[in-house]
């Protein structure tokens, strides 16, 4: 007989974590199911050697050759990492323009803590108006949407910022962040739901400077970084906190376990409340009319395993949520009809309208900017009505600057001309002329003197971008892969560049001379450029019929089955999206706890 549990949660990341956290503490039974290995920090491990080797992301390893047939960019370069999926074994297949490409881009880390082991974290809140892009737009007069797409697509939220105030309170508490209030355009019910900053790298005085001069109201980055001994993870800062700040934060593991993942400072504090089965890859979901009744996986030895659960949560990041439920759909009908009465399974698969601009600073003082967290200052003047109106966008996004971009060597060669995942390292490699004093002088300006700011802002949501299964390509264990299709909007271009130009005004401003700016939907070398947060595909709302999810995340024909990873949103957002995603999950979590 399989075991059975009270929860099932695949994924733990920033969707499952807090539902496994909530639900364990309540006294039930919790398997947590996660594809990767748990790697630990230094203070968790006795020899004191942290498994992170700061490689995480971007392996330096030997160059491999894709191998999947039928690819535009059969027998490309590429690097594996160990956190990531062989891009032979496991491609996602991205069509750009009617050309298939095999691609790394639109994973998320595959390890315990999923994607919060890796990111930068910036983790602001989204604004009120993010919610209710729908009815704000009503009436409105918008730019560069002929065909009245935003107005047809668009969609409210099913709860207001108020109602969502409280679990990003609980999320901001739990889970450790530093930043200030003062001067955001959100409301705070907490005044101390946010640990102190640490001080700024003084080449962020640039930035400072330029916000300042255009009249943006600035506050310093909200970031999943604790500055302080942090009382619900157990957690302890150095005695000097500012010993905290090295650009290693940003894209890779940490090895102090400052980060704030979700595995430091949810699920190891209480470890010995749930069980965890790492290395562990689910296969499909197998249900009985609304139940879901049995999870199938298979374990770190390839053994196929399976296991029951009251209820079964989906948080495998959104395009692999979408995927395990695409792929069950095909082993049962009855599953399929369920799961997709909407039609809606995979359509409106969203990222982020993305880009900003770089500069060097004017004057020769060269900063250590290896001496940093990932962003100082950030500013929501983009995110205002009044904005909005002016520049008749149909939603605005967050401005901060990047302080630890481009701060170390590595980082510096992995990103120089890069675009996406698949891209990095090529711009640095295959320029030839980066030897002797041109390498010297390339190194001593981007360095010490590079500065750049970028915007993250809500994209147009489009049926006709969408995850679907792949017709031909499989896996290594021979299922369908994940097929992106993904256009920019017309008004999502127009919007990039609106915000790009305001990045490099804030750098003009402040003394720097400007290298560019723009939207990333203008790199020459973008592959994909889905990978700036995975989001949608399985939309929530109240109408079963213009959704997947109902408004507690759960699939409207089930009784028992959840996506609570970024799958469930209905609109972007205009910040990342990291902490909306687990202060939702803290509040279906919640829920949860009076169902089972």
């Amino acid at each position: 007989m399989a075991e059975s549990f009270d929860a099932i949660i695949i994924g733990s990341g920033a969707g499952g974590a807090p539902i496994a956290h909530t639900l364990a503490n309540a006294g039930k039974r919790v398997l947590v199911l996660e594809k990767g290995p748990v790697l630990r920090p230094q203070y968790q491990r006795k020899n004191g050697i942290s498994d992170f080797k700061r490689d995480e992301l971007y392996a330096t390893g030997t160059e491999k050759r894709i191998q999947v047939p039928g690819m535009a960019n059969f027998n490309g370069s590429y690097y594996s990492s160990h956190v990531e999926p062989d891009l032979n074994d496991e491609p996602h297949v991205y069509d750009k323009d009617g050309t298939d490409f095999a691609t790394i881009e639109g994973y998320t880390a595959q390890v315990v803590g999923g994607g919060t082991q890796l990111y930068g974290g910036v983790s602001l809140r989204f604004t009120p108006r993010d919610l209710s892009l729908k009815s704000f737009n009503e009436g409105r007069q918008i730019d560069r949407d002929p065909n009245g797409d935003i107005k047809r697509e668009a969609r409210d939220w099913p709860y207001t910022y108020d109602d969502l105030e409280p679990w990003y309170t609980m999320a901001e508490t739990l889970v450790g962040i530093n930043g200030t209030q003062e001067n955001q355009v959100k409301k705070f019910s907490d005044p101390n739901s946010y640990q102190p900053p640490l001080t700024p790298n003084p080449i962020s005085t640039h930035v400072e400077q330029g916000m300042d001069a255009l009249g943006m109201k600035r506050y310093r980055t909200p970031l999943a970084v604790i500055t302080r001994d942090h009382a619900p993870s157990g957690r302890k800062v150095p005695k000097d906190p500012e010993e905290a700040k090295t650009s290693y934060v940003n894209r890779y593991g940490d090895p102090l376990g400052l980060k704030s993942s979700t595995w430091v400072s949810l699920l190891s504090p209480i470890e010995e409340k749930f069980e965890l089965r790492a290395n562990s890859v689910v296969t499909h979901l197998e249900s009985d009319g609304a139940k879901v009744t049995k999870v199938h996986y298979r374990d770190g030895a390839g053994n196929p395993r399976v296991v029951e659960g009251k209820i079964v949560v989906v948080a495998c990041s959104a395009i692999e949520s979408v995927r395990l439920l695409k792929l069950s759909g095909l082993l049962d009908q009855d599953f399929n009809q369920r799961i997709n009465a909407s039609g809606l399974l995979g359509n409106y698969f969203l990222t982020h309208s993305f880009g900003g601009a770089s500069a060097y600073v004017a004057n020769p003082k060269r900063y250590d900017k290896s001496i940093s967290l990932d962003s100082d200052w950030a500013t929501d003047f983009c995110g205002s009505d009044d904005f909005l109106n002016e520049k008749k966008l149909w939603a605005g996004g967050a401005i901060y600057n990047n302080t630890s971009d481009r701060a170390l060597p590595l980082s510096l060669a992995r990103t120089h001309r890069s675009q996406d995942l698949d891209s990095f390292w090529k711009g640095f490699t295959d320029n030839i002329e980066l030897t002797g004093e041109a390498l010297r002088d390339f190194l001593l300006l981007r360095l010490g003197r590079g500065l750049s700011v970028s915007f993250m802002a809500n994209q147009v949501p489009l049926k006709t971008n969408r995850i679907e299964l792949h017709p031909t390509v499989t896996d290594k264990w021979n299922r369908p892969v994940a097929y992106i299709r993904k256009r920019w909007h017309e008004h999502d271009i127009y919007l990039m560049d609106v915000l790009a130009e305001q990045c490099a005004e804030i750098l003009r401003k402040g003394a720097t001379l400007e290298e560019g700016h723009g939207g990333v939907y203008a790199g020459d070398t973008a592959l994909a450029r889905c990978a700036n947060h995975i989001l949608g595909g399985a939309r929530f709302g109240t109408d079963p019929k213009d959704s997947v999810l109902d408004v507690w995340c759960r699939a409207w024909e089930f009784d028992n089955l959840y996506v609570t990873d970024g799958a469930f949103m209905p609109t972007a957002g205009g910040a990342n999206p990291t902490l909306t995603i687990q202060a939702n999950a803290f509040r279906v979590a919640d829920e949860l706890t009076r169902r089972i």
